[in-house]
C-alpha cells in the first residue's frame, strides 16, 4: 500500500510582513502633507488678517516670520513684532513665540521672552521686562475671547519725558478675561508684591511699601464691544448701555486694606468711570474695621466723603 504523496509547501507570503510597514508609511505620508498644508493655511490666515488690519487703519509689522513645530504643534516665531490701532495704542516686542498643538488650534500660548514696550497715545512708550512673560489665547468665537496673561518679577520703566506709568515693579501680575453667560465678560486683574503709583487715601494705605491690588469685574452687553479702535469700541459698548459691576477690589499694603464691590458703574466724558461703590478700610492683620462709606466717582475724581482717593479709573 502506498501512501499519497502530500504536496510541497510552497514559499511563505511576505503580504503580512510589508503590509504593517506600508500602513505607516501611508500615515506618516499623510500626516506630514496634512501638517505642511495647515502650515499654509496659517500663513495664508496671517497675511488675510494682516491685510483686513491695515485696511481698517492699524500698523501690523514684522522682521521676520518662521513656523516649525512638525509634527505636532505649529510653532510661530515673529521677530521685531508691532501692532499699533488708529487711536495711538500700540504694543511691540523684540521677540515673540506662540504655539498650538495642531488638533487645538483655537488655542495659543504666547511668550515674549525679552518683554514688550507699551505706547500710550497720551504717556508715551512704556518698557515691560519681566522673568516670564506669557498669555494664553482662545475661544475666538466668543465675546470676549479667553485671555490670560502673567508675569512674573516685572520692571516698567516709562521713557524720558512720558507720563509715569501706575506700576513700577510687581513680583506676579495676572489678567484674565473669560466670556460669562447673557452676554457678560468678567475680568480679574491682580497685582502682587508691587511698587504702586498711588494718590490721596490709597497712597496713606501703602506708605511706600510693597503692595497688592485686586479688579473681580462684571461687564455687560459684551456683543457691543466693537469698534474701529480701542476709543471707539468702548463708546459702542457705552452707548449700547454697556455697565461694569464690581464684585471685589481691593488695594493691600502696609497696615490696612481698602477693600470696595458695587456699581453698576459706566463710562463717562473723558473715559473715566464714573457711579458709586461700597468701600470698607480694615486693618491688614485682624479686619478690624476702621472705616466704612460710599465711594463717588464723578467728574473725574474718586471720593469716599470729602476724603480724595485720586483720579477715577480711565478706559480710554
Amino acid at each position: 500500500m502506498t501512501l499519497p504523496e502530500r504536496e510541497r509547501p510552497g514559499k511563505p507570503r511576505r503580504r503580512g510582513l510589508f503590509l504593517p510597514w506600508l500602513l505607516a508609511l501611508l500615515v506618516v505620508v499623510g500626516w506630514s502633507g496634512g501638517w505642511f498644508w495647515l502650515r499654509g493655511e496659517a500663513v495664508r490666515r496671517m497675511d488675510a488678517s494682516v491685510v483686513q488690519l491695515r485696511e481698517q487703519g492699524y500698523d501690523v509689522v514684522w522682521r521676520r516670520r518662521t513656523i516649525t513645530g512638525f509634527p505636532f504643534r505649529l510653532n510661530v516665531t515673529l521677530d521685531g513684532a508691532r501692532i499699533a490701532e488708529p487711536s495711538g495704542w500700540a504694543i511691540a516686542t523684540p521677540l515673540l513665540k506662540s504655539e498650538a498643538y495642531i488638533y487645538r488650534l483655537d488655542h495659543w500660548v504666547l511668550v515674549a521672552p525679552d518683554g514688550v514696550t507699551l505706547t500710550r497715545p497720551d504717556g508715551g512708550p512704556v518698557t515691560v521686562r519681566a522673568r516670564a512673560l506669557r498669555a494664553s489665547l482662545g475661544g475666538f468665537d466668543e465675546h470676549p475671547p479667553r485671555l490670560s496673561v502673567e508675569g512674573v518679577d516685572l520692571a516698567f520703566e516709562t521713557a524720558p519725558g512720558g507720563k509715569p506709568y501706575p506700576v513700577e515693579a510687581a513680583a506676579k501680575l495676572e489678567l484674565h478675561l473669560r466670556a460669562s453667560p447673557r452676554d457678560q465678560g468678567a475680568v480679574l486683574f491682580k497685582v502682587e508684591g508691587a511698587r504702586l503709583r498711588l494718590e490721596g487715601l490709597p497712597a496713606r494705605i501703602v506708605q511706600g511699601k510693597p503692595a497688592s491690588m485686586m479688579w473681580d469685574l462684571t461687564l455687560s452687553k459684551m456683543s457691543a464691544f466693537r469698534g474701529r479702535d480701542w476709543p471707539d469700541a468702548v463708546r459702542d459698548w457705552r452707548d449700547a448701555g454697556g455697565v461694569i459691576t464690581v464684585r471685589a477690589a481691593e488695594v493691600r499694603g502696609g497696615e490696612a486694606v481698602l477693600s470696595g464691590k458695587g456699581g453698576p458703574l459706566t463710562v463717562g466724558p473723558g473715559g473715566r468711570l464714573q457711579g458709586g461703590l461700597e468701600a470698607t478700610l480694615t486693618g491688614a492683620d485682624d479686619g478690624t474695621p476702621a472705616f466704612s462709606g460710599d465711594v463717588d466717582l464723578s467728574d473725574g475724581e474718586a471720593r469716599i466723603g470729602p476724603l480724595p482717593l485720586g483720579p477715577s479709573p480711565q478706559l480710554y
